[in-house]
C-alpha cells in the first residue's frame, strides 16, 4: 500500500512538472504539441487558438496563418476553428532519420497585432518499421584450427524505429557449435558477435547453415532474419591489422567530388591467400553510402557527391579489413566536415502594409521581417539594416524576427512612395548579404490649403461690356492629392450700390474663371472690390483667399448735356424767356452776353467740353469762349445789326468718336426791358397761325401776378418795418443814450436777400385788337430802396413823422454798411467744365441804367416764377433747380455770375466783389445812372 502511494506521488510531480512547463511555454509563445507518425491527412493536432488565449472572433477579423519558409508543409491552422490540422502524412523515420527526437518547429503570425508565436510539434515513433539485416545472407570463413571462444562480428541489423520499438535483441539458431553474442557500442547499439562453442573439424563438416533473428520491442514486436553460412577453412593463423584503430578526418564542406577523403591501411602477416586484405564497410548510414565510396583493394575512401555542413555535420564509418583465410579487423573513421560560408542570408517578408497614412504616430508598424542563415557560427550571425536612410528603423522582436517601425514624420507632398530596401548581411568573409524591398505608398491627408498664383488680382474692364464676359481667370493649387487637392472656387459674400455681388460678378467654382454677370455703367460703379475664396475638398475643408479690384474702365458714351439756356418747349416761343439773353447797343468788345453751361457725365479726357459758335446771326459780332462757354461781344453793335440774334452753340468733348449737344441762344439787342418785350412780343407775333389775344392773355396774366407778388411784399415789408418801429421804441424807453440818435434800419445790413427784394409798380395799357402791349415802369413807384434824394412826388411816410425822420438821418449818415460778402463767388465756383476761368471772364458787368432796368427785369420774372410755382429755374435755395435735376454736385456754382458789380439805383453801395478800384469806378458811373433815370422819367 505504501509502495502504490509512493509510485502515486511520483505520478502527480509527474503531471505538475508538465503543466508548469506547458504554462511556461504559452507564457514566453511557445507551445509544444506530440502526435505519432503516420496519422491520416487532416488530423487534430491542437487547438492553437485555445491555447494562445486568443479570441477567435477577432481572430478571424485579423488574420492568422502558419509561416511557410518554402518547405514541405506537414501541418496547416484551420482559419474557422484555429485548429492545428495534419496535412500530409509524416515519416518519423523519413524526416528525421539522424535524429532520435523529431521536432518540427513552426511560426505563427497574427495579422492584425503584428506578433508571432512559436508552435514545436514532436513526431513521436510507432512501430512502423521492422529490423533488417543489410545483407539477408552472410557468409563466414573459419579456420578448423580457430580456438573455441572465438568472436566472429556480424553485420548489424537496422530498425528506422526509436525508442522502445527499435532493434531490442538478437537471437540464433541452426547448430550448437556456435552461440550469439551481443556487446555494446560505443554509441549504446548492439553489436551481435558469433561465438564459436565447439572446436571445428572440416573433415567432419565442411560448412554450417545458421539462422539469425533480430527483434524490436513494439507490440507485437517485428522480427528480421539473416542466413549465416559458415565454410570451414584451412588454418590461417594471422589476421590484419589496421594501422590505427580509429582514424578522424577533417574537411570542408565544398571539398569536390571525387576527392580523396583518407587511405586505411591493414597488414596480414600470412601470405597467400590468407595474407591479401580486403577493406569493406562494415558499419554505415544510408546517407554516408550515398557520400562515400571505399576501395577494396587500396582501402581509399572518397567523395561520390556534395558533402552540406547544414545538412549532416559528421558522418561515423566502420571499416573492416579481411584477408583471404577469413580472418579480419575493424577500424573506426570519423569525418567531420567544416562549415562554409555557402549560404546567403534568407530575408522573408513575413507581414507587410502597402500603404499607411502620412499622419500615421512615430512606432507605426508596416512590415515584419524574418531572416536565417543556415551556416553556423560567425557564418550564420546576421546584421539586417535599412540601405537609405528614411523615416524607417528596425527593431528585433522575437528571435530571428525583425519590425520595420516609422521614425519620423512621414509627408507625402515630399515623398509619395517608398521602395524600402532591407539587407541582411551575415559575418563570413567573404560576407554574404540578400535583400528585400517593400514598396510603401504613403497616404494623402489634406493638411495643404490651396494657394493663389498672385495674393492681389486687378483688371480693368471697358464699361458698357457684354453680359457675361470673361474678366479674368484666378489660379489656385493645392499640394495634396486627388479629391484633397480638388480646389473649388466661390465669391465672398459683399454688396454694389445696395445690391447683392452675386448679380454683378461670378465665378466658375472649377476653374477660376470671373465672370461679369451685367453691363457696367461707369458712372455709376468705377471700381468693384471683391474676395474670391480657394476651397479644397478634403474633410475638414481648408481654404485661402485672394483680393479682386475690378476697375471700370470710362468710355465716351455720354453727350454733354447743357444745362444753360434751358431746352425750348414746344410753348417757349410764345412765353419769350426760354433762351433769351439781353445785350445793349452800347456793349463795349469783350462784354458778357451769357454763359452756356453743360456738363458730361463721364469722367477723364471724355469728360474735357470745349464750346464753339456753329451759327450766328451776324457771325462776327459774338465769340465762345472755348473752354468756358461764355458769351461775349467781339464787337461793338452796329445799328444795321438786327436787334434779334440767333446763336447756336456746338458743345463737345474730347472722346473718341466726340459727342456733342447744342445749346440756342436768343440775343436781343435793346437799350431797356420794354424794347425787349416789344422785340420779344413781335417775335411771338410773327410766328404763324398764333392768335393775337394768346399774347394778350399771356401778358395779362404775367401782370397780375406781378401785381399780387408786389402787394404782398408790401404787405410784409409794412410788417418789417412795424416790428422795427416797435423795437426802436422799445430802446428809446430804456434810457440808452447811446442808441437813442440811431435809427432802425442800421441794425438790418444790406444782405443778398434783400438786395433783390425790389417791388415795382407797373402801368399797363392793353387793347384787344392789337397784337403788341406796351407796358411802362415807373421809378417813383420803388418801395424798400436807398435813393440818393426822395422824389419829386414822394408820398407821406407811413410809418409815421419819426419814422421818417429816421430815414433821413440814416440816409444822410456820412458811413455806408459794408456789401454783404455772401454775394461773392470764388473763381472756382464759376460755371464751366472744371471752374477755371480764362483771360475772357475778366471783363466787368456794365453799370448804366440798362443794367440796372435788365437786372430788375431779371427779379420781377424771377419774382414771378416764384409766385406761380412755375420757376423753371427753382428747386432748391441757392440751386437755381439744378439740384433737383442734376444731382446735389450741381449748385449755383454752374450758372453765369450775373450778380457781380449789381447797382442798386438811388443809392451809393454797390454789391461786388471786386477791388477798391472796381468800386470807384462803379461809383462814377453811378451818376450817369441817375441821369438817364430822369430823362426817362420824364418822357
Amino acid at each position: 500500500m505504501g509502495a502504490a502511494g509512493r509510485r502515486w506521488e511520483r505520478r502527480e510531480r509527474t503531471l505538475l512538472w508538465g503543466v508548469l512547463l506547458a504554462a511556461w511555454d504559452v507564457a514566453v509563445g511557445q507551445l509544444r504539441y506530440s502526435v505519432p507518425e503516420e496519422l491520416p491527412k487532416g488530423s487534430f493536432v491542437g487547438d492553437v487558438v485555445k491555447d494562445l488565449g486568443l479570441e477567435l472572433p477577432a481572430l478571424r477579423d485579423r488574420g492568422v496563418r502558419l509561416l511557410d519558409r518554402g518547405r514541405t508543409q506537414y501541418f496547416a491552422l484551420q482559419g474557422k476553428t484555429g485548429y492545428l490540422l495534419t496535412k500530409e502524412r509524416i515519416d518519423r523515420e523519413q524526416l528525421c532519420r539522424l535524429v532520435d527526437k523529431c521536432v518540427l518547429r513552426y511560426e505563427v503570425i497574427v495579422e492584425g497585432e503584428m506578433q508571432v508565436y512559436g508552435i514545436e510539434v514532436e513526431i513521436t515513433d510507432i512501430n512502423d518499421n521492422t529490423p533488417s539485416f543489410r545483407d539477408a545472407e552472410m557468409e563466414l570463413r573459419m579456420s578448423e584450427s580457430t580456438a573455441p571462444g572465438a568472436r566472429f562480428p556480424l553485420a548489424a541489423a537496422h530498425d528506422h524505429d526509436s525508442g522502445l520499438n527499435s532493434l531490442q535483441r538478437y537471437e540464433l539458431s541452426g547448430d550448437e557449435h556456435f552461440s550469439l553474442a551481443v556487446q555494446a557500442g560505443p554509441g549504446g547499439d548492439q553489436r551481435p558477435e558469433l561465438v564459436l562453442e565447439k572446436a571445428l573439424d572440416r573433415e567432419e563438416v565442411a560448412f554450417y547453415e545458421l539462422m539469425v533473428r533480430a527483434s524490436d520491442g513494439g507490440e507485437p514486436a517485428r522480427t528480421g532474419t539473416a542466413r549465416i553460412r559458415v565454410t570451414v577453412l584451412d588454418a590461417n593463423d594471422n589476421a590484419p591489422v589496421f594501422s590505427q584503430e580509429e582514424y578522424t578526418v577533417r574537411v570542408a564542406e565544398d571539398v569536390p567530388v571525387d576527392s580523396v577523403l583518407v587511405t586505411l591501411m591493414a597488414i596480414d602477416a600470412d601470405e597467400g591467400l590468407n595474407g591479401n586484405v580486403k577493406y569493406v564497410f562494415h558499419k554505415i548510414s544510408d546517407r554516408a553510402s550515398e557520400l562515400f565510396q571505399l576501395d577494396s583493394q587500396t582501402g581509399e575512401i572518397s567523395l561520390k557527391d556534395s558533402l552540406d555542413f547544414e545538412e549532416i555535420s559528421s558522418h561515423e564509418l566502420e571499416i573492416q579489413a579481411h584477408d583471404g583465410g577469413g580472418l579480419s579487423d575493424t577500424a573506426n573513421v570519423g569525418i567531420t566536415l567544416i562549415d562554409v560560408n555557402d549560404n546567403a542570408p534568407e530575408l522573408t517578408m513575413s507581414s507587410s502594409l502597402s500603404e499607411i497614412s502620412e499622419d500615421a504616430p512615430l512606432g507605426t508598424v508596416v512590415a515584419l521581417l524574418h531572416v536565417h542563415d543556415r551556416d553556423s557560427g560567425a557564418n550564420g550571425q546576421v546584421r539586417c539594416s535599412i540601405v537609405e536612410n528614411l523615416p524607417f528603423r528596425l527593431e528585433k522582436t522575437f528571435k530571428d524576427y525583425y519590425r520595420m517601425v516609422t521614425a519620423g514624420e512621414l509627408d507625402r507632398e515630399k515623398v509619395s512612395e517608398y521602395n524600402l530596401t532591407v539587407r541582411a548581411v551575415d559575418g563570413g568573409s567573404p560576407a554574404l548579404e540578400n535583400s528585400a524591398v517593400l514598396a510603401l505608398r504613403v497616404l494623402d491627408v489634406n493638411d495643404n490649403a490651396p494657394v493663389f498664383a498672385e495674393p492681389r488680382y486687378s483688371a480693368r474692364l471697358a464699361e458698357n461690356n457684354a453680359a457675361g464676359a470673361l474678366v479674368l481667370t484666378v489660379r489656385a493649387s493645392d499640394a495634396d492629392w486627388g479629391q484633397n487637392a480638388r480646389v473649388r472656387y466661390r465669391l465672398s459674400e459683399g454688396r454694389v450700390r445696395g445690391a447683392p455681388l452675386s448679380s454683378y460678378v461670378s465665378v466658375q467654382a472649377e476653374t477660376g474663371a470671373l465672370y461679369a454677370l451685367r453691363s457696367f455703367d461707369y458712372e455709376e460703379v468705377r471700381e468693384v472690390r471683391l474676395w474670391v475664396w480657394a476651397e479644397d475638398g478634403g474633410l475638414p475643408a481648408l481654404s485661402s483667399n485672394a483680393s479682386v479690384v475690378l476697375e471700370i474702365v470710362d468710355e465716351n458714351d455720354n453727350a454733354p448735356q447743357v444745362l444753360y439756356p434751358p431746352a425750348a418747349a414746344p410753348s417757349a416761343a410764345v412765353s419769350g424767356w426760354a433762351g433769351v439773353e439781353l445785350a445793349p447797343r452800347s456793349a463795349e468788345p469783350g462784354a458778357l452776353v451769357a454763359k452756356v453751361v453743360a456738363v458730361d457725365a463721364d469722367a477723364g479726357q471724355n469728360a474735357w467740353l470745349s464750346y464753339e459758335l456753329a451759327k450766328a446771326t451776324e457771325p462776327g459780332l459774338f465769340r465762345v469762349g472755348l473752354h468756358s462757354g461764355e458769351v461775349r461781344t467781339a464787337r461793338f453793335p452796329l445799328a444795321r445789326d438786327a436787334a434779334r440774334q440767333s446763336l447756336v452753340v456746338v458743345v463737345k468733348d474730347h472722346g473718341r468718336p466726340a459727342l456733342s449737344a447744342t445749346a440756342t441762344l436768343t440775343v436781343v439787342l435793346a437799350e431797356s426791358v420794354a424794347e425787349l418785350l416789344s422785340e420779344l412780343g413781335s417775335a411771338a407775333a410773327a410766328v404763324p397761325g398764333e392768335p393775337a389775344a394768346s399774347l394778350t392773355r399771356w401778358l395779362v396774366l404775367a401782370v397780375a401776378a406781378v401785381s399780387c407778388l408786389f402787394l404782398a411784399f408790401l404787405l410784409l415789408l409794412l410788417a418789417f418795418r412795424l416790428r422795427h418801429w416797435r423795437r426802436s421804441q422799445l430802446l428809446a424807453t430804456s434810457g440808452s443814450s447811446a442808441l437813442r440818435g440811431v435809427p432802425a434800419s442800421q441794425f438790418v445790413g444790406i444782405d443778398g436777400v434783400r438786395a433783390f427784394l425790389h417791388s415795382y409798380s407797373h402801368e399797363v395799357s392793353l387793347t384787344a385788337d392789337s397784337r403788341k402791349s406796351h407796358l411802362r415802369l415807373s421809378s417813383g413807384s420803388c418801395c424798400d430802396t436807398l435813393p440818393a434824394r426822395p422824389p419829386p412826388d414822394e408820398p407821406a411816410s407811413l410809418l409815421g413823422e419819426d419814422v421818417a425822420a429816421s430815414r433821413r438821418v440814416d440816409l444822410a449818415a456820412p458811413t455806408q454798411a459794408q456789401p454783404n460778402t455772401d454775394w461773392r463767388f470764388s473763381q472756382t465756383q464759376r460755371p464751366g467744365t472744371s471752374g477755371s476761368q480764362n483771360g475772357e471772364e475778366g471783363g466787368a458787368w456794365p453799370n448804366n441804367q440798362f443794367d440796372t432796368e435788365m437786372l430788375q427785369a431779371m427779379i420781377l420774372a424771377s419774382a414771378n416764377e416764384a409766385a406761380d410755382g412755375n420757376s423753371t429755374l427753382g428747386g432748391g435755395t441757392g440751386t437755381m433747380g439744378l439740384s433737383a435735376r442734376y444731382g446735389p454736385q450741381f449748385t449755383l456754382q454752374h450758372v453765369p455770375d450775373y450778380r457781380q458789380n449789381v447797382y442798386i439805383p438811388g443809392s451809393t453801395a454797390t454789391l461786388t466783389n471786386a477791388a477798391g478800384k472796381r468800386d470807384a469806378k462803379n461809383a462814377g458811373a453811378s451818376g450817369g445812372n441817375k441821369k438817364k433815370s430822369g430823362k426817362k422819367e420824364k418822357k
